[in-house]
């Protein structure tokens, strides 16, 4: 397969080559205006499986001559924005329909994708497939939201967020597209009817917490701009809210695009676009925190007999595997391609082209974690430790289970290990903790309720107690734990039959 992309050595292209370069069968063209960017990057790339070919394309010039030269048997529009194409927006659709090629698009504005739908029919008298937004937003959401209401007989909100690591890189016509619509009116589903929202003046804070993991920290979401908003609603009509946000970092950033957002949208400034140079300077340079990123979406509805169900997803991703994220769906369909299993012809969002097995089987052998949650309120009563842990409780061995759940005592032998300097000395003595010892008897007695668990525990002859509670607000998905006047929120981390206390907030 020969396969042409457009903005090959841009932030988004660079990925899918980066994605696909291991595959033999492929020929990929690396395409963009300058030829001379084009060849350095494919020559940076070293020795890959993939052959590599460097090229000069210009989406505002003569398409159908520079496809008949370059001859692909498919395209990979990623450059963008695509909320900026005009009013021939649609052109490079077209002149792959005319000239038989397949295309695919990593569209991220709800126009754009609600509009290719008219070529469906040009598209399967040609006998191709034309696939919009295949990226996170709106592919990977579509499949994680029919996995979540697999069961469900009424689906009535779905909400969702990416938040990237600051060192994730953002290109700049990323930046270009946000600039263009922040503050602007866009259409979307509320409260039951068609209404307008404002991307980044509307908010939301969630904690992305795969089950047995370290959550990311509690994170602002702003309203975003996405095929979501429509594309979702026309899979679910019966959905009463439709919400899609993402949480940049660090969080004075956003909110100072917050702020800006909302002189938009009085009317005070009438585009962010004239910004956008500077905010990709902001964006790329000012970063602070993790190198981790994550994912979530959120489904409410009912089952056959009314009972509501409340259900989320969460992906959490290491370091730099975090970025390739939005651009596996191209990879995906290209390797499905490549075996046999091509795209049906027409024109449309790719939003039932991939199931979330597909991700999973890519996200297999990197450091990309997931996992389900059951938020429903009212449900049986869990013990708090399988409150939190979710999914990952039935992976704990028994005897730990059994730990959290049916023990009242529990009694071993315990070394304690005391800090020396002058805080934590005081710290210890506030909050009652025993003296240091190398081997002394210990006894816990657990008194659990339906809220919180206090547990009691003594060394030797000193007896000391603490409680424990699920987390709230910025400590949602953490075990609280309180000694005294004092509260750390600490994560349960699962792996390798153990269970570990994680801080990572620290003390409040």
């Amino acid at each position: 397969m020969k396969l042409l992309i457009v903005g090959g050595y841009g932030t988004f292209g660079g990925r899918i080559i980066q994605l696909l370069e291991s595959e033999p069968r492929l020929t990929l063209i690396v395409a963009g205006r300058s030829l001379a960017k084009a060849e350095a990057w494919c020559g940076g790339r070293g020795a890959v499986a993939a052959q590599l070919i460097p090229a000069a394309f210009d989406r505002d010039g003569d398409l159908a001559a520079q496809l008949t030269s370059l001859s692909p048997d498919t395209l990979v529009d990623a450059s963008g924005p695509f909320q900026a194409y005009g009013e021939e927006r649609y052109r490079l659709i077209e002149a792959c329909i005319a000239k038989r090629v397949n295309y695919l698009d990593l569209a991220d504005g709800s126009d754009f994708v609600a509009g290719v739908p008219a070529f469906d029919a040009a598209a399967k008298r040609a006998g191709l497939f034309v696939l919009s937004g295949v990226s996170s937003f709106p592919v990977l959401t579509a499949a994680v939201v029919r996995r979540l209401s697999s069961d469900m007989a009424r689906v009535d909100t779905i909400k969702g967020g990416i938040a990237p690591s600051p060192y994730a890189g953002v290109g700049e016509n990323v930046i270009r597209a946000i600039a263009g619509y922040a503050g602007r009116p866009v259409g979307l589903v509320r409260d039951g009817a068609k209404a307008q929202g404002h991307p980044l003046t509307e908010q939301m804070r969630y904690t992305i917490a795969p089950p047995g993991r370290v959550p990311l920290k509690n994170t602002l979401f702003s309203l975003v701009d996405v095929p979501d908003l429509r594309a979702l609603g026309e899979l679910w009509p019966q959905a009463k809210t439709i919400w899609m946000g993402a949480g940049p970092v660090p969080e004075i950033l956003h909110r100072a695009l917050i702020s800006l957002a909302w002189l938009v949208r009085i009317g005070l400034v009438r585009s962010l676009s004239p910004l956008a140079p500077l905010m990709h300077w902001a964006t790329n340079r000012l970063r602070w925190g993790e190198h981790r990123g994550g994912m979530f979406v959120l489904v409410e509805g009912a089952d056959r007999v009314g009972k509501p169900i409340k259900r989320s997803w969460h992906l959490l991703a290491e370091g730099d595997d975090g970025p390739l994220i939005p651009s596996m769906a191209v990879e995906a369909l290209v390797r499905k391609a490549l075996d046999g299993r091509v795209p049906l012809h027409g024109a449309r969002a790719a939003v039932n082209d991939l199931e979330l097995a597909d991700y999973e089987a890519l996200f297999a052998g990197r450091t990309i974690h997931t996992g389900f949650r059951d938020d429903t309120a009212g449900g049986p009563d869990k013990p708090l430790y399988a409150e939190l842990l979710g999914e990952a409780w039935q992976g704990l061995p028994e005897k730990i289970r059994a730990m959290h759940d049916r023990t009242k005592t529990a009694e071993g032998r315990a070394s304690v290990e005391r800090g020396s300097s002058i805080l934590g000395r005081l710290m210890a003595w506030l909050v009652g903790f025993p003296k240091a010892s190398t081997d002394i008897p210990v006894r816990v007695r657990f008194d659990a309720d339906r809220e919180e668990e206090t547990w009691t525990r003594t060394f030797g002859a000193h007896s000391f107690s603490s409680r424990q509670f699920a987390g709230r607000g910025r400590s949602q998905r953490l075990l609280c734990e309180r000694f005294g006047p004092l509260t750390f929120a600490m994560a349960l981390v699962t792996g390798e039959g153990k269970l570990s206390l994680v801080l990572p907030v620290g003390v409040f």
